[in-house]
């Protein structure tokens, strides 16, 4: 669970899964242990962890392209929040199924026995992705003294990755996915359309009549709403959609320093997604994944464990927003 939050912090939630996932799935079974806890425990922590950093999550990109907020203004703002988050729902989800995590002494030594180096195929070209990796990270962080995107950081990573692996670019360019970026574009076309009609500005003056402009009350709301509204539909387009909103709320009710409202929708969106397992597209995937490895995983009994845990996690980030930001 540590390593997934750590990696879903500074790769995408997808990726990270993707390949924590079926490792932990032959692990588990070689400890003949059942791996729903396990699984669980990752799904819940990819969204978690991708809560803390401007990468870690599409909402949090999509919140950082539209505002004023850098790379380490969600680290600095953000990342306390997580880690309490984090160890809270660790705990919890160990209290629920401890029963389930002793493994026979015999197992674990069969474990320790496991030669990882062995499974690596190209070693040169894991350490030269691992140097890339982190000069990809080290520029984010320093994106704003050096003056550029994260986008064009991002970019420029995978162009010398691509360089050094000497790629066959086609190939490269038939495995990117396509329909997404497409979806993205077609996404916010439609909400640039709502704003044109007018139909954001009307959203903004409903919602400021319910909070009567309060910056408590606004907060609280879009935390909160964003939250159970992440937790049914994908958090994307539901994001795309708040974001003018919340630029014409503050526009209309003269509210000067948006940063705490940027930090409630953020929080909300990330972590709501932990609601469901169609919350975020990570918990769909490692649904499929726990499916193709034998070990369904219920909508039901996801739902009984995840959703009073995202509730917990909510209630915290209400608390941590109405100390240092919600005043």
């Amino acid at each position: 669970a540590v390593i997934t939050a750590v990696a879903s912090a500074f790769l995408d939630n997808v990726t990270t899964v993707l390949l924590i996932v079926p490792v932990t799935f032959s692990l588990v079974y070689e400890l003949g242990l059942n791996p729903h806890p396990f699984i669980i425990a990752e799904i819940l922590s990819s969204n978690i962890g991708g809560t803390a950093t401007l990468i870690g999550d599409p909402p949090n990109i999509m919140i950082g392209s539209a505002t004023h907020l850098e790379f380490l203004d969600f680290i600095i703002n953000l990342a306390p929040v997580v880690v309490v988050i984090f160890a809270v729902t660790i705990f919890l989800l160990w209290l629920i199924y401890r029963k389930q995590l002793v493994a026979e002494d015999h197992l674990k030594e069969k474990i320790k026995a496991l030669d990882a180096a062995s499974q690596i195929k190209d070693p040169v070209l894991l350490r030269r992705s691992l140097i890339v990796l982190g000069l990809t990270i080290l520029g984010f962080f320093l994106h704003g003294a050096l003056g550029l995107e994260t986008a064009t950081i991002a970019l420029s990573g995978a162009v010398l990755l691509l360089l050094i692996t000497r790629e066959e670019v086609e190939e490269v360019l038939l495995n990117i996915e396509w329909p997404t970026i497409f979806f993205f574009i077609g996404l916010f076309v439609v909400v640039g359309g709502l704003e044109k009609v007018g139909i954001i500005e009307e959203l903004a003056r409903a919602s400021l009549e319910i909070t009567k402009g309060n910056i408590l009350a606004t907060g609280t709301l879009i935390l909160w709403f964003s939250a159970l509204a992440s937790s049914i539909v994908d958090n994307i387009p539901f994001v795309a959609t708040l974001i003018p909103l919340i630029k014409e709320i503050g526009h209309l009710g003269g509210i000067v320093n948006l940063d705490p409202l940027w930090w409630s929708l953020a929080l909300g969106a990330c972590l709501g997604g932990n609601g469901t397992l169609v919350g975020a597209a990570a918990n769909v995937i490692t649904a499929g994944l726990a499916e193709r490895n034998g070990a369904p995983l219920s909508f039901i009994g996801f739902f009984k464990v995840a959703f009073p845990l995202m509730l917990v996690s909510i209630a915290i980030s209400q608390v941590y927003l109405l100390i240092f930001f919600l005043r």
